[in-house]
C-alpha cells in the first residue's frame, strides 16, 4: 500500500478549509468556551470515526459478504460524486443537505452532528478508510492509517481555531479555489480507485 495516498485522499475529502464557513455559521452565537469545546469534541470525533473504520471496516465488509473490489468501485463512485461537487465549489452532496444545515444552526451543540458527521467524516471518508485498511496486510499499516486520523483531527482543529482569520484572509473566493484544487486531486484518486476495483472484478480488462 502506498502510504502517502491515504493521507492525500483523506485531506482532500475532509477539506477542513471548506468546512470553515459552516463552523462559523454553527458557532456564531457560542461563547469562547462553547466554541473551544465544540472544536475539541469535533476533532476527537473525527479521529474516532477514522480509527473505528480502520479497525473494523474490513470485518463489516466480510460480514455482509461484500468484496473489496466491489467496494472499491462503489467507494470510487462516491468519491467522484464528492469531487464533482467540490470542483463546483460546493460541499459534497454526500456530506450534508441544506435542511440539515438549517436544522444544525438552531442546535445548541453541533460538534458531532453535523460538524463531524457528515461534514468532516461522511460516507466518502469512511469508505476511503475502509478500502485502504482492507488493502493493508500488516499491523503497522493499520497503525499508520490511525495516525493519519490524528493528523486529520489536528488539521480540522487548527482550521476551526483560526476559522475567522482564515475566512477573512482567503475570503469566499480563496476557499472556493482551495476546494476546487482538493476536488481535482480527489477526482484523480477516485478514478484510480474505481479502475483498480474494475480490474479485480474483470481481469480481462487489463489485457
Amino acid at each position: 500500500m502506498n502510504l502517502v495516498k491515504p493521507l492525500i485522499a483523506l485531506l482532500a475529502i475532509v477539506n477542513p478549509l471548506g468546512i470553515i464557513p459552516f463552523f462559523i455559521l454553527f458557532t456564531e452565537s457560542f461563547t469562547p468556551e462553547q466554541r473551544k469545546r465544540t472544536i475539541i469534541v469535533s476533532s476527537i470525533s473525527a479521529f474516532v470515526v477514522i480509527a473505528v473504520s480502520t479497525l473494523i471496516g474490513a470485518d463489516l465488509l466480510h460480514f455482509f459478504g461484500i468484496s473489496i473490489a466491489s467496494f472499491q468501485v462503489g467507494g470510487g463512485m462516491l468519491l467522484l460524486i464528492s469531487a464533482i461537487s467540490m470542483l463546483n465549489a460546493r460541499t459534497g452532496a454526500t456530506k450534508s443537505t441544506s435542511d440539515e444545515v438549517e436544522e444544525a444552526a438552531d442546535r445548541a451543540s453541533v460538534a458531532v452532528v453535523p460538524l463531524t458527521i457528515p461534514l468532516l467524516t461522511g460516507p466518502a471518508t469512511i469508505s476511503t478508510v475502509i478500502i485502504y485498511a482492507s488493502n493493508s496486510h500488516f499491523w503497522w499499516q493499520h497503525a499508520v492509517l490511525i495516525g493519519y486520523g490524528i493528523i486529520i483531527a489536528a488539521a480540522a482543529a487548527l482550521c476551526f481555531i483560526a476559522a475567522e482569520p482564515i475566512a477573512q484572509f482567503l475570503g469566499k473566493t480563496g476557499i472556493n479555489v482551495m476546494t476546487r484544487l482538493m476536488g481535482l486531486i480527489l477526482s484523480a484518486l477516485a478514478v484510480e480507485m474505481m479502475s483498480d476495483g474494475l480490474l479485480k472484478l474483470f481481469p480481462g480488462l487489463g489485457r
